[in-house]
């Protein structure tokens, strides 16, 4: 109070050398006083922003710390220049100024309001910086954080707010909170998205359930791709014709979702797909043709086992190998089977450790479905897709030596009008 006192006096002497008959009472006073406490407070603005921020950014640059670099990102440091003038005003307006003035009460409030928002800014900036921090680190891939610094941050908006109204109206925050309760029903109607958002955001990271990167489907709302944001209330997929699909996040947990993570992380990415094999050319192997099967590297073995067990067969229970009726003989599919599985186990890119075979589907009015079920180590779209398209390239072209056809609409019609014109001459 004695330095305020002195302050005050010296400053009324001051300004009496210009004006004698002045009192603390005349409002020429109070404007003098305000265009004096104003116009400090910009020179301690303008010092702090051009003297002290560089050289915080000076020593900034000069550490080898992600932290101050972030902070420096965000503008921590240029919003806490802020502070200083608020802070100047907020202790000399009871130097300069009596407290009955009305002037006193708005600079104080004033005062005190603004550094509330710039608190409000350098908290922001901090979340910010921990935010970019985290999704920095190891730990961002197993749960995302960014519903949660949303969520502070509404925290902290909705605290200061609250501290505003009751600085602005003289009553006391809590009276303020008691009196939300009257319109809790409209507060939870207006935040039902954040809400349920943040809830979603718990269970999402409690579980594990998704991450930035992971890949999703969602064919409810065409969403195919890479989750590039979990928000508080919206998740952003950019889907692979790099449109951007924004969803609700409470939708991750309500709606039927795929996460491609697993398939990611393991081991390959399956190869799941059918030739249809025309049924009319299906049929037993003869002499002829398995002396040529033989000759092929991948099946020889399979083909000399399987005779020498037909062979023992017929000889034991005493059936001619002509006898079309009795006697076992191998069939051009099955064998084809024996070749695509023998195909895939030597196959470089298809992973053996994993789940592979080749099976028959059941059959049905566009022929015989012979499945390939494996899994490509190669995991990545493109590389994927080269790796699936040669097998099936190679599946393709063997077909005929085996004597099968795949079924094609066009093709088996006009197989089935060739032959009736081969009958109908025979026939003539």
């Amino acid at each position: 109070m004695e330095v305020s006192s002195t302050v005050r006096d010296n400053f009324m002497h001051l300004v009496k050398d210009f004006f004698p008959s002045l009192t603390m009472h005349d409002p020429l006073y109070n404007a003098l006083a305000l265009g004096t406490i104003l116009t400090i407070a910009i020179v301690i603005y303008v010092f702090a922003r051009l003297i002290v921020r560089p050289e915080i950014a000076r020593w900034v640059s000069k550490t080898t710390n992600i932290w101050d670099n972030a902070l420096q990102e965000h503008g921590f440091f240029r919003r806490l220049m802020h502070l200083f003038p608020a802070l100047f005003i907020f202790l000399a307006t009871p130097v300069l100024i009596e407290e009955a003035s009305v002037l006193y009460g708005l600079l104080i409030k004033s005062a005190l309001l603004y550094m509330l928002y710039s608190g409000l800014l350098g908290i922001y900036a901090i979340l910010s910086t921990v935010e970019d921090v985290y999704n920095a680190s190891a730990l961002s891939k197993r749960a995302p954080i960014t519903g949660f610094i949303q969520v502070t941050k509404l925290g902290f908006a909705i605290l200061t707010i609250l501290f505003s109204i009751s600085l602005i109206v003289d009553k006391s925050p809590l009276l303020l909170v008691s009196g939300l309760t009257a319109i809790a029903a409209v507060l939870l109607l207006i935040f039902r998205d954040t809400i349920l958002g943040f809830v979603a955001g718990i269970q999402i990271a409690a579980n594990r359930m998704f991450n930035t990167g992971d890949w999703i489907t969602m064919q409810k709302y065409e969403v195919d791709g890479e989750i590039k944001e979990i928000g508080l209330t919206n998740v952003k997929v950019q889907n692979w014709d790099k449109t951007i699909s924004t969803l609700p996040t409470y939708n991750l947990t309500t709606e039927a979702v795929k996460n491609w993570r697993g398939m990611q992380e393991s081991g390959g990415r399956r190869i799941k797909r059918s030739v249809y094999i025309d049924v009319h050319s299906i049929k037993l192997c003869d002499n002829e043709m398995l002396e040529r099967f033989s000759k092929i590297r991948y099946i020889s073995e399979y083909i000399e086992k399987k005779t020498n067990e037909l062979r023992a067969y017929h000889r034991d229970y005493s059936i001619d190998e002509s006898d079309l009726l009795n006697s076992r003989k191998l069939t051009n599919i099955g064998t084809f089977r024996a070749y695509l599985e023998s195909y895939l186990r030597k196959h470089p890119s298809v992973n053996q450790e994993m789940t592979l075979m080749v099976r028959q589907l059941p059959p049905n009015e566009i022929g015989l479905p012979l499945e390939l079920y494996c899994f490509s180590i190669e995991k990545d779209w493109v590389k994927y897709e080269k790796v699936q398209a040669d097998i099936f390239d190679h599946v393709m072209a063997m077909l005929s030596l085996f004597d099968l056809v795949a079924y094609q609409r066009d093709g088996h019609l006009g197989y089935l009008s060739s032959a009736m014109d081969i009958s109908q001459s025979e026939q003539d």
